[in-house]
This record gives C-alpha cells, structure tokens and sequence, in this order.
C-alpha cells in the first residue's frame, strides 16, 4: 500500500497529502513515504521496474561556540579560583578576567576574551563536566567509624 501511495504523495498538493494520511500517525507516514523517491521506470521482459533512489538522513555537524583555547583558558581561571562552582563564577568571570589581566596571571585573545565574557553558569558546567568527574573524591573517605572518638565528644542533653 505504502508503494502504491509514495508515487501519489511526491507528486500531491498540501491539502491531497492531509487527506491522505487522516486516521495514520503522521510523522510515522511522512517517513515512510518520504523514503525513497521513485527516479524513472524501464520496461525489462514484460515487467515495469521502476529506479528508486533512497534518502539517507544527513547528519548535521554542530559548530562548537567555546572551542578548545576558551576551554583551557577557562580551566585556568577556575583553578586559580580554587575550583568554584559555576553558578558563583559566571557573574563574576568578567571581573575576575579583568583583575587577572592586571595582574599577569592570565593572558587571552580578544576573541576568547569575548566568548568568556558572555558565557553562562550551565555553559561552564557543560564544558567543566570531564575535568570535575576526573577530580571527584565521593566514595573515598579517610576517616574510620569507631566508638572512641564518640565517646569523647560531650552532648548536651535536657533530660537526666
């Protein structure tokens, strides 16, 4: 059925196609008969063969706003403000790159300048995202359970 309607559909007006797919999931529909386009037809021994061409989904590349220097640039400045939290340095960052400059510790592009100045509190823990599961110590605890230490700490209580 769906071979017999894909010639009807490629060729149909908007309001043909609505009335066609009534009663049918339509997003399914349209990929179903948008699949293949139907090239020509040959006769061959008596049987009409028709040359379909199939329609390969092509995948968009995503152009990286903060590429690799914003990247490393950022780590810096994070690490020499002792590993805050994004949502604490994304208000500031554009004063912290400021006093930095001043001071020497960092130097930047005036493109990278711009990118850190106008990036956001998620942006930062998008990109800060492997560094921080490389450096995380949930698990590892250095302190041993045991009753003397709890037998030193006084509590107070209101009852005898």
């Amino acid at each position: 059925m769906t071979r017999e309607l894909q010639d009807q559909y490629q060729k149909c007006s908007k309001k043909d196609i609505t009335v066609m797919l009534n009663g049918y999931n339509r997003c399914y529909a349209c990929q179903i008969l948008n699949q293949s386009k139907v090239m020509g037809y040959t006769n061959i021994a008596v049987q009409k063969i028709r040359y379909v061409v199939e329609n390969k989904k092509i995948k968009r590349k995503k152009i990286k706003y903060y590429d690799l220097k914003v990247l490393i640039k950022l780590k810096e400045i994070w690490k020499i403000c002792d590993y805050i939290c994004s949502k604490k340095l994304a208000p500031f960052l554009s004063e912290i790159i400021l006093v930095f400059e001043q001071n020497r510790k960092i130097i930047l592009d005036k493109k990278v300048r711009e990118k850190l100045f106008s990036i956001s509190a998620a942006t930062i823990v998008r990109l800060l995202a492997d560094i921080r599961k490389k450096q995380r110590f949930k698990g590892k605890s250095t302190t041993r359970p045991g009753s003397l230490l709890k037998k030193n700490i006084p509590i107070r209580t209101f009852s005898h």
